[in-house]
């Protein structure tokens, strides 16, 4: 446990007015510097589980520690820890990335110093320079989706969170999106994520589990799962583990 980004024990959660439990002892453990994907059909738990372990929802039972530290209501010390990228589009849309940036950088506790040139940095590497003091109201799909990354990494969190970051864009911004990605893992960031995209996903991902009905089915190295099940892709391995039925 002592070099894990996230590790999760015995894990209880029920949706308010359930009696039965949604997750279920559930145990997942993700190394630091792992590309972590987490995968299921329609209903299977990635969504909840994400937002378990970025203290979004309270959890019943069990445990989830972020770099050695429990998650706690109100603990602010976890917040610097990682970052998310939610699914939904999290800023404000009549300001400017810059805006916006000065705005989460201050409320991530960060000197205006420090958000300056982050900002600048981050501006750059995610070609958003030329329209830095537009109102992101006027932007594209992709380009939202760029300010939601920048918005989630200017404190420079260890563990990234990603709830389908690339879902809407066009294929260049879903290709510079995964080649950032790539890069702050390589400088030591540990990322946490889940798609629908599992073209993509093998491309970003070192190792995953697949979730369904509340519970871990399979978690291991992308390639030695698809050697055990003798499959050439995460789409293969993804329908033989869950089913071909559908989900809604």
């Amino acid at each position: 446990m002592s070099d894990a980004a996230v590790y999760i024990d015995d894990l209880d959660f029920s949706y308010p007015g359930q009696s039965q439990l949604f997750i279920s002892h559930l145990h997942l453990e993700v190394k630091a510097g792992e590309r972590f994907g987490l995968f299921g059909p329609n209903g299977a738990g990635k969504t909840t589980l994400m937002s378990l372990m970025t203290g979004l929802r309270p959890y019943h039972a069990g445990i989830i520690r972020l770099l050695g530290k429990e998650i706690r209501p109100h603990d602010k010390s976890i917040s610097p820890l990682f970052g998310f990228v939610p699914q939904d589009l999290s800023f404000y849309h009549e300001l400017s990335p810059v805006e916006n940036l000065e705005f989460f950088g201050a409320w991530s506790g960060l000197k205006r110093e420090t958000i300056r040139r982050r900002t600048k940095e981050l501006l750059e590497m995610l070609g958003l320079m030329d329209v830095r003091n537009k109102p992101i109201r006027q932007f594209s799909g992709g380009m939202k989706r760029r300010v939601n990354l920048a918005i989630a990494v200017i404190h420079q969190p260890r563990i990234l969170f990603l709830d389908e970051p690339t879902v809407g864009v066009d294929i260049q911004t879903r290709h510079a999106i995964i080649e950032y990605l790539k890069k702050l893992n390589a400088q030591g960031t540990t990322l946490i994520y889940t798609s629908h995209q599992l073209a993509e996903a093998e491309e970003l991902c070192d190792s995953v589990a697949l979730i369904d009905e509340g519970r871990i089915i399979v978690r291991d190295g992308l390639d030695q799962l698809l050697a055990a099940h003798q499959q050439d892709g995460l789409e293969g391995l993804f329908l033989k583990l869950t089913g071909k039925a559908y989900r809604d």
